[in-house]
């Protein structure tokens, strides 16, 4: 159970199940757009999306939605403020469709005492998560630093086609999940689309694209 997970990566079927068991593991489900974690509040826990997905979300007082990053099947999320002790959370997890989702209590990894093998596995694998984190983080302000909506879209679509190594591709959001990850109007998004696709440069369906060269 769980081989698929990024988070229990080499190990064992015994490493698993000994790690579920002293991370206190529990399994979760939650609905389209159920808030999962909400900013302002610590966290001793992490998420693990067994099925479904969910976005990373920052929310202010006026309503404002920039969606940060998006987390599917296998991924895993909040393990930063689950391993700072008293760090409140500065974003929202949602789920993004109907989602199961494996929450582990980072508590015994935090102490720092990790003497079994399952816990230095766990500790490594945190780290290279941690690595790959960074680097969308860093993606996505690659995408949102052209001044233009068309630079912003042509930079996504471009790193999403490479990701797949396809010029048709999927992507996980929908038109305003995707207008706020580029923080851009949603009827301007839509309208420089048409544009696009008018232009020859595109071609979409819903969340489908192709790349037209």
């Amino acid at each position: 159970m769980y081989e698929n997970i990024r988070i229990f990566k080499g190990m064992t079927e015994d490493d698993r199940a000994e790690a579920v068991k002293g991370l206190r593991g529990r399994e979760k489900s939650f609905e389209k757009d159920e808030l999962i974690l909400h900013a302002g509040s610590p966290t001793a826990t992490m998420g693990v999306v067994l099925a479904g997905s969910v976005t990373i979300e920052n929310n202010d007082l006026w309503g404002n939605r920039t969606i940060l990053g998006h987390v599917g099947t296998g991924g895993v999320f909040a393990e930063a403020y689950a391993l700072l002790e008293e760090e409140s959370m500065l974003v929202d997890v949602r789920a993004n469709e109907g989602c199961r989702i494996l929450m582990l209590d980072l508590t015994q990894l935090r102490r720092g005492s990790w003497q079994t093998a399952w816990q230095q596995k766990i500790a490594l694998n945190l780290l290279r998560i941690s690595a790959q984190k960074n680097r969308n983080l860093s993606e996505r302000s690659f995408h949102t630093s052209p001044r233009t909506i068309r630079g912003r879209v042509l930079s996504y679509l471009d790193a999403a086609s490479r990701k797949k190594g396809s010029s048709e591709f999927e992507i996980p959001f929908d038109r305003q999940q995707m207008a706020d990850y580029l923080n851009v109007e949603r009827t301007a998004l839509s309208k420089e689309l048409g544009k696009m696709r008018r232009a020859g440069l595109i071609e979409f369906h819903k969340s489908r694209f192709r790349l037209k060269g």
